[in-house]
């Protein structure tokens, strides 16, 4: 336990002192480590400890945060006046708060290892990706771990801790021949220690990167024009995080900012399209046990069987909503307030095998990797560059293409879903939103949309 229950009390009480309807104290303590290497040398290791405490107060629709690197109750108590004091309606009058007993965390069972067992690993993925040949002009490797443990509470008598520990390996490989430059990214991550990441997989990841950057050098150009798209399972779910996820996050639709505004109870997707929104997931990058407001982590289906069912909450907008939240509360650390955010976010899985898919399609393009994008949520409108694509001809997939984009609507890409995959392909990612960062998995199977808007070059 960071804070005793008694100091959490005071200060519970202290923030309320001059009215409001919810005080939540939120502390971490978060030690960081990341090895960079670049230029077949290790250009960076570094390590870092970052604590403090965050204080919310809720009144009404008005939120006020305050947040402090002061641990002592002296300082946190100062931090809890200056919420209060920034509260314009004031009820004066002080509140005595009672925790309940402080629900745990799973068993946190990782292997941490020391920096030279971090070190070989990068080593291992820059070794493999420039065994690929001659080509390979740059590796850079980057691997990153943190182990978090944080203690919430709030006025209502919930004290909850949780203790968060998560791994990340990125390659990123240039390749060259003449003029022509080409990329390749690969990454891996989890709420695990060094135990993900075993030398198989290590090698793996490098290999594959090292494998698509050189694959891109032979690629032809991208067609384009309006075409079938086949969504590998292994592109993970990118389009389902961007296009659709942030559509149903409780603050953008209370804001007017999403399509899916008012849309609960009706058809807004393919009958096909089930999505889910997971943070039990063992091992997931966004998995936890309880989210950055103390409710326990739950799965939540946010479309079933096309039909939108509900939307992802925190604490505060589900007060405003009359709803409860569905453990969606998440900051990027103390030094935010939480808002509504994903977690592991996937489409299910369906009735298909991949490979009848691909036979099913005359022609189109088969997607095994996206590259980054742009979504508006109040209109789904998307485009998405495309890392890794081939050319599906005569129900066979033919020949790698480079330079290809997807340009559509959300809404209508998942209504127009006709065909979803046996399998499920997960990627990771850092979720930007509101200048906050966090972890999070998304995953779909692959699907068929038989007509999206594909660039290509000219």
């Amino acid at each position: 336990m960071l804070l005793t229950k008694g100091d959490v009390e005071t200060v519970l009480g202290e923030a309320l002192a001059g009215g409001g309807d919810l005080a939540e104290v939120f502390v971490e303590r978060r030690v960081t480590s990341t090895i960079a290497l670049e230029g077949q040398r290790i250009e960076r290791a570094n390590s870092g400890l970052d604590q403090g405490a965050g204080i919310r107060l809720l009144a009404d629709e008005s939120s006020i945060y305050v947040f402090t690197n002061d641990l002592s109750l002296t300082g946190l108590k100062a931090a809890a006046q200056a919420a209060s004091a920034a509260l314009k309606e004031k009820t004066p009058g002080r509140k005595v708060i009672q925790l309940r007993p402080e629900l745990a965390a799973r068993p946190l069972a990782v292997t941490r290892g020391d920096l030279a067992a971090k070190v070989a690993v990068v080593f291992t993925a820059e070794k493999e990706a420039r065994a690929g040949g001659d080509a390979i002009r740059q590796v850079m490797v980057s691997y990153g771990d943190s182990e978090q443990e944080v203690q919430i509470a709030n006025s209502k008598g919930m004290l909850a801790a949780d203790r968060r520990y998560r791994t990340t390996l990125v390659v990123n490989v240039v390749a060259g021949e003449g003029n022509e430059v080409q990329t390749g990214y690969e990454s891996l991550g989890g709420t695990a220690g060094l135990e993900l990441l075993t030398s198989d997989r290590v090698r793996e990841l490098g290999a594959r990167a090292a494998r698509r950057a050189l694959l891109l050098l032979k690629a032809r150009p991208a067609p384009a024009g309006r075409m079938p798209v086949v969504l590998a399972g292994e592109a993970g779910g990118t389009m389902i995080h961007e296009a659709c996820g942030h559509g149903l996050e409780a603050d953008i639709v209370g804001k007017e900012m999403s399509v899916y505004a008012g849309k609960v109870g009706q058809r807004v997707a393919s009958e096909l399209v089930t999505v889910i929104d997971d943070p039990t997931l063992p091992g997931k990058y966004g998995s936890f046990s309880f989210d950055d407001e103390g409710t326990p982590a739950q799965k939540t289906v946010l479309i079933e069987n096309g039909i939108l069912k509900t939307y992802m909450y925190d604490l505060e907008w589900a007060r405003r909503h009359g709803k409860d939240s569905t453990g969606n509360g998440r900051r990027q650390s103390f030094h935010f307030p939480p808002i509504p955010r994903m977690t592991n976010t996937y489409l299910a899985a369906g009735g298909t095998p991949p490979e009848e898919i691909i036979a099913r399609t005359p022609h189109g393009l088969l997607v095994k990797r996206m590259g980054g994008g742009q979504v508006n949520p109040t209109t789904g409108d998307f485009v998405f560059d495309v890392a890794e694509g081939y050319l599906i001809e005569n129900g066979k997939v033919t020949v790698p293409v480079r330079g290809a984009t997807l340009t559509g609507n959300g809404p209508r890409a998942l209504q127009a879903v006709d065909l979803v995959g046996t399998d499920l392909g997960f990627a990771i990612g850092t979720c930007g939103k509101d200048g906050q960062g966090v972890p999070v998995a998304d995953a779909q199977p692959t699907i068929r949309i038989p007509e999206l808007v594909v660039g290509g070059l000219l």
